[in-house]
């Protein structure tokens, strides 16, 4: 039987292109969740114990892969746990930099699909319903812990969440953040059209006036002890005493020195959060903006989005090096979590 297993390894490695030989493991599963009406996508990225056979994860038209030791042994010990919250629109696949750069340097990574804000069905509708989002963190955790091959390995003292853009809020929703739907309300109507936000909630018809009570939910989870946020949205309604009473420390990134979103400002002139805060760590990212934090675009990617009619993606303003924005990310949130 030994023999049939690695035949069929050979076989699979020889069917995919040569690869450099990967640094990190990675695995897909399903989550079951009483709040989904299907299962949740998840898979996990981690050290290597002892290597399988490696192929690329992540790719696609647009985007560089990422390769990865699938389904690799993890090693015998405890390791520190990143729960990550992927953007509106994006996906599994779309993290596969972060998650296997946090991974090289210790890490479990749980990354999942967010259903009704991944590629290829994110809803403006659906993204106002900010405690599902949530509640997918909390389900893909308590999964794991479940699981005693990787409950074994995890630090429980140890476990954070991480999030980009819409996921950057749904990590501060775990950490204690409510939001007040008045004013987020007032501030759509104040800025209309140049808040990015707005702007795509508004082309779904979502009605500011009425908006769902997942958006304003108490969704905290005191099982995360620190907080990444990359960029995150609708932090214009937060409220006061939420944050100021948020026990565990957080890290506010900012990609850009120069043109920072207005909707995931989070400094004193914009939405003021970091004041708000009683355990902050704000970073910015020099010569980095919102689409920074997306993976490495092919050579002719940014050509191929103009004709789809997409938007911008790949365009990086000339000098900029987004492999650059990654790496002074990784580190900084690696430096923040004790990698």
């Amino acid at each position: 039987m030994e023999s049939v297993f690695r035949t069929a390894t050979a076989a699979l490695a020889l069917a995919c292109p040569a690869l450099a030989e990967p640094n990190v493991g990675f695995d897909r599963f399903d989550v079951q969740a009483e709040h989904r009406a299907s299962l949740i996508e998840a898979a996990i990225w981690s050290p290597v114990g002892r290597a399988t056979y490696a192929a690329p994860v992540g790719g696609s038209l647009v985007f560089e892969s990422v390769d990865a030791y699938i389904g690799a042994a993890l090693p015998d010990r405890e390791l520190p746990l990143i729960v990550v919250s992927h953007g509106s629109g994006s996906s599994i696949d779309g993290t596969a930099w972060l998650a296997a750069g946090l991974a090289e340097r210790g890490a479990l990574v749980l990354v999942m699909n967010h259903p009704g804000t991944t590629s290829g069905d994110s809803s403006p509708r659906r993204t106002v319903r900010l405690s599902e989002r949530a509640a997918d963190l909390s389900a893909a955790l308590d999964h794991v812990l479940a699981d005693p091959y990787f409950a074994d390995r995890i630090d429980p003292d140890r476990i954070a969440a991480l999030g980009f853009s819409l996921g950057g809020s749904t990590v501060l929703g775990v950490a204690g953040l409510r939001l007040d739907p008045e004013v987020y309300r007032a501030y759509c109507y104040m800025s209309g059209e140049s808040a990015q936000d707005c702007l795509f909630l508004m082309r779904g018809g979502v009605d500011f006036e009425n908006l769902p009570p997942e958006f304003s939910d108490e969704m905290s989870d005191a099982r995360f002890t620190r907080i990444v946020a990359v960029d995150p949205g609708f932090t214009y309604a937060a409220t006061p005493q939420s944050a100021s009473e948020i026990d565990v420390p957080v890290q506010l990134v900012t990609l850009g020195d120069s043109v920072p979103w207005f909707a995931v400002d989070v400094r004193t002139n914009g939405s003021g959060l970091v004041d708000l805060l009683p355990q902050v760590e704000h970073i910015v990212i020099p010569d980095a903006h919102h689409y920074s934090f997306l993976p490495i675009c092919k050579e002719n990617a940014a050509q191929l989005l103009i004709e789809e009619g997409e938007d911008p993606i790949c365009d990086d303003p000339d000098g900029w090096d987004r492999t650059t924005a990654h790496e002074a990310s990784i580190m900084a949130i690696a430096r923040f979590l004790g990698l």
